[in-house]
């Protein structure tokens, strides 16, 4: 049995842990002994998840990852009582390290732990503007001491997928970072800085996109194109892909600058070159891009303006992360046009390193907006993945099971569409989109996508009209986008509708917005309609579904009502009115409060945009149903 490696400590004073970097905890300016190995391998697991329990058998994984001991138990019990003496916890009130029916949870606050600090730092910057952002991040990228927990750690199987996952987040830091200092002018000192890291990481398109950038401002065009060069073809011949829409777009204007210049052939081979040497040399088992073969392609790109749903995105990325609960359900909820699809393929783009054999995303409705059978859902997985095989739900477990896979069931209609394809187990994961809750489904982690913030809103309707045009007029871009009600969608075809509409100004188009007969009809820009998409979502409604959500749209005002005014709109006394209510909530035609309160007290809202296509659709009856 293993001896405790640390004795109790007279005066408490101030802890700091660190991650990111070899792991360390100092007691004011004093680094503390750790103890042996697997002492240390129990310390990092739970700082891993700090504030959040870990299972005995996800930490007995961690210690021995083939063959535990039949007393692992209770040796993991001895390193506790350790870690306990080290950190001098003595609070038997609240103690920082104690154990609970879920497991061992260890208490940090955010400023304790270098990874939560990072972490918080990084949620600052979503949605500011870069001369915020910038400082905020780059505050976050200096907290890294190094590869995170060091060489030894990483020999646990379980604390080197951790590691990778720390190194995934800093890039995706480093990411916004140099797009931030980008907008600002700093593209000598980013062009050289992330030279290192597009090496390292070659199939980052985001990064191989910022660098294009940083080369193009600091005066290397050749180098610029070099790239996109060296990246298409690298991309074509490891994954049979094309760069995306928006690395294209930026290739091309960058392209267009040079016509004037002509840069020499030869110049270009000569950067091509040096830049596929490096990129030839930096693959390899340490580095945290993909290790194998992906089995698994169709993600569509990132959206290179993404913008908001930090918090959402955090919580996804930790509950896919999550290695306690094989095979978990992740369900992103939300109104028509609220953003869930574009944040599961930012996630998807975000956890690359964690799912190495690949990332999709399938559709369960058809064209037409009816739903797809199961059967064509596998069939279309099956092509996907090279799986031919794959002749019904049973096969499908057992593949995904085996395979770290992430697949993104978009648009989910009903539970019974999805329920035979989702895991039981194993390595694979599943994220879902839905319109409704799915209340039919467990066990699923729910995550409602709210509506965008005023101030996220407005950065990207900025980032497609120009920064120069809301600066401006801000105020009628503030009532362009609280007539949107939040929505990614409305207020990206606002966007996309004024770039075409320069002689608009925007003050004008607010007024239209704000004309309830005719706001919808505002909403289309080319191929792409509100209306038409909000009308898909009613049209799979059912029909008392639709009759009771058009009389509560018409009978309530546009904030929030509560119990006593949805029963007047309904006609119907508040028991049945909370039927209807709760009908519509898992429908995803009404929002429900935040935190927990008796359904009379509450107060309910219908997104703004639904309510509008609501009044405007003519449904209502005098005798309502429960649905």
């Amino acid at each position: 049995m293993p001896r405790p490696s640390a004795q109790p400590v007279a005066s408490p004073g101030a802890l700091r842990f660190s991650l990111l970097g070899p792991l360390a905890v100092h007691r004011d300016e004093r680094a503390l002994p750790l103890g042996p190995l697997k002492q240390r391998v129990v310390l990092a697991t739970l700082l891993g998840s700090a504030n959040s329990p870990v299972s005995v058998d996800a930490l007995t994984e961690a210690i021995w990852p083939e063959e535990p001991p039949r007393t692992a138990r209770k040796n993991i019990q001895v390193y506790v009582s350790a870690l306990r003496a080290l950190l001098a916890d003595d609070d038997l009130e609240r103690p920082r390290l104690r154990h609970t029916g879920g497991g061992y949870v260890l208490r940090v606050a955010e400023d304790e732990l270098d990874l939560l600090t990072f972490r918080a730092l990084v949620r600052a910057a979503e949605g500011q503007d870069p001369r915020s952002a910038a400082p905020l991040l780059r505050q976050a990228l200096d907290l890294w001491q190094g590869a995170p927990l060091g060489d030894d750690l990483r020999q646990s199987p379980a604390l080197a997928e951790e590691a990778e996952r720390l190194q995934l987040r800093r890039l995706a830091a480093y990411e916004s970072w140099a797009e931030a200092e980008l907008e600002l002018g700093g593209a000598p000192a980013v062009a050289e800085g992330l030279r290192d890291l597009v090496e390292r990481h070659p199939l980052r398109e985001r990064l191989r996109c910022a660098w294009m950038r940083a080369l193009s401002g600091a005066g290397r065009q050749p180098e610029a194109l070099a790239v996109y060069d060296d990246y298409r073809q690298l991309l074509a011949r490891e994954l049979g892909l094309e760069p995306s829409g928006a690395m294209a777009a930026r290739y091309r204007e960058i392209l267009a600058g040079e016509a004037g210049t002509a840069p020499a052939p030869a110049a270009t081979r000569t950067a091509r070159a040096a830049s596929t040497a490096g990129t030839g040399a930096s693959r390899g088992p340490a580095a945290p891009g993909p290790a194998a073969p992906a089995v698994a392609t169709g993600l569509p790109p990132d959206l290179a303006d993404f913008t908001g749903h930090g918090d959402e995105l955090a919580d996804v990325l930790d509950l896919l992360e999550d290695e306690s609960v094989p095979g978990s359900v992740v369900l992103l909820s939300g109104p028509a046009g609220a953003g869930k699809t574009a944040l599961a393929v930012r996630a998807a783009h975000l956890l690359g390193n964690r799912f190495t054999e690949g990332r999709l995303r399938v559709s369960l409705r058809d064209s037409d907006g009816g739903t797809r059978p199961p059967s064509a859902v596998l069939a279309e997985i099956g092509a996907r993945t090279g799986q031919t095989g794959l002749s019904g739900p049973e096969a499908w477990r057992e593949w995904l099971a085996e395979h770290r896979v992430l697949v993104i069931l978009d648009d989910v209609p009903e539970e019974r569409a999805v329920r035979p394809l989702l895991p039981c187990g194993g390595r694979g994961r599943v994220l879902l989109t839905a319109r409704g809750q799915l209340g039919g489904l467990a066990p699923v982690h729910r995550v409602s996508v709210p509506p965008l913030g005023t101030a996220e809103a407005v950065q990207l309707l900025a980032g497609l009209v120009g920064q120069r045009r809301v600066r401006a007029d801000r105020e009628a871009a503030l009532r362009i986008v609280r007539a949107c009600g939040g929505s990614p969608l409305a207020v990206r075809v606002s966007g996309m509708r004024l770039a075409v509409l320069r002689h608009v100004p925007l003050r004008e188009f607010a007024d239209r917005l704000t004309d309830p007969a005719g706001a919808l009809d505002e909403l289309t820009s080319g191929d792409v309609s509100v209306r038409r998409r909000l009308a898909r979502g009613w049209e799979a409604l059912p029909e008392e579904c639709g009759r009771n959500a058009g009389r509560l749209a018409a009978g309530t005002g546009d904030g929030p009502f509560g119990l006593s005014e949805a029963a007047e709109a309904l006609g119907c006394d508040e028991r049945q009115a909370v039927r209807v209510v709760e009908a519509l909530i898992d429908a995803g035609m009404v929002t429900s409060p935040g935190g927990e309160v008796t359904a009379h007290a509450a107060q309910y809202e219908m997104p703004h945009l639904i309510r509008l296509y609501a009044r405007g659709t003519g449904h209502g009856a005098p005798l309502l149903t429960a649905h």
